[in-house]
């Protein structure tokens, strides 16, 4: 395609209408993955989102209380995961974690 002849106000235009062209593609084919993979899931037993999520329904409970702040009760944290500014704070100022422990 010769875009040589065009102005640059059509080649602009022909660009929006391209793109706009393309992210109508886009979602129609999105929209045809998704059935496509909704029909493989439940010829399965799943649906869609447990394969997605990969939870397969269960939902995992609330991990228990483990560290607790002993001024402020609602600073808490499990110990699973990243520890939280203020257990990081306590560490710095040189006590021990254990001191935390709750359970």
């Amino acid at each position: 395609m010769d875009l040589s002849n065009y102005t640059t106000q059509q080649l602009n235009a022909l660009k929006k209408d391209i793109d706009k062209e393309i992210n109508g593609r886009r979602k129609e084919d999105a929209k045809k993955a998704q059935q496509e993979l909704k029909q493989v899931a439940e010829r399965y037993g799943f649906t869609l989102s447990d394969l997605v999520t990969g939870q397969s329904g269960k939902v995992r409970a609330k991990a228990k209380v483990r560290f607790q702040h002993p001024s402020d009760a609602s600073m808490t944290w499990s110990g699973r995961g990243r520890k939280p500014a203020w257990v990081k704070d306590w560490e710095t100022s040189g006590r021990s974690l254990e001191e935390l422990r709750v359970d």
